[in-house]
């Protein structure tokens, strides 16, 4: 019996998200065929109805991967009591992100994969980080846009190589010092005025 398109598109949908997971948590190369169509509680042999190859699939999990942080961005910097930009260094720099990897920031989990993937994925990166670095952007509506994006892209590449530094080393005190240490000068960074304001204002 046929699947319509609705249930093909359900069920491709399941296999992007499943392979989102296990390849945050596993690795792109450690993670095989059956062992992600099993978390999506499918079969390998119904892989191919779906997808041209792991790569393509790789490129689409990225995608999504990339986007569920940015939602999980955009809503954390809703929240009240602090600024959006605070609130986004905190969460995105804390133990529960470092510690729930399959959830967490692909940049950090696959960054090195992802740098020696095809194009495919290599364009989803990009567009992700993209999308990344214009939600925090928004941030900052009292800075000129260009300035903001600066600032913005500047910390998405500190809060990611601070993160992937924390997991690299041993030492559990050391790992929480850098999250704390990064979130404490990004914060610093976020508040500082814009270069030659002070001269002007004076």
């Amino acid at each position: 019996m046929r699947k319509s398109k609705a249930e093909t598109a359900e069920t491709r949908r399941r296999i992007v998200a499943a392979a989102a997971e296990e390849f945050r948590k596993n690795g792109i190369r450690e993670t095989s065929l059956n062992e992600l169509m099993a978390a999506a509680g499918l079969t390998e042999g119904g892989f191919y109805r779906h997808f041209k190859c792991k790569d393509q699939l790789v490129a689409e999990a990225c995608a999504r991967g990339l986007e569920s942080v940015t939602e999980a961005i955009e809503s954390a910097a809703q929240e009240g009591g602090k600024t959006g930009i605070q609130v986004i260094i905190e969460n995105y720099l804390s133990p529960e992100h470092r510690d729930e990897l399959w959830q967490g920031c692909p940049f950090v989990s696959l960054g090195s994969e992802l740098a020696r993937a095809d194009n495919a994925t290599r364009d989803a990166a990009t567009a992700g980080f993209v999308k990344l670095v214009d939600v925090l952007a928004r941030q900052f509506p009292n800075v000129p846009p260009e300035c903001a994006r600066q600032r913005a892209e500047y910390i998405v590449c500190a809060m990611v190589g601070a993160m992937t530094m924390s997991l690299i080393v041993t030492d559990p005190d050391l790992s929480a010092s850098i999250l704390r240490q990064a979130q404490k000068h990004l914060d610093k960074a976020c508040t500082a005025p814009e270069p030659g304001k002070r001269a002007r204002d004076r």
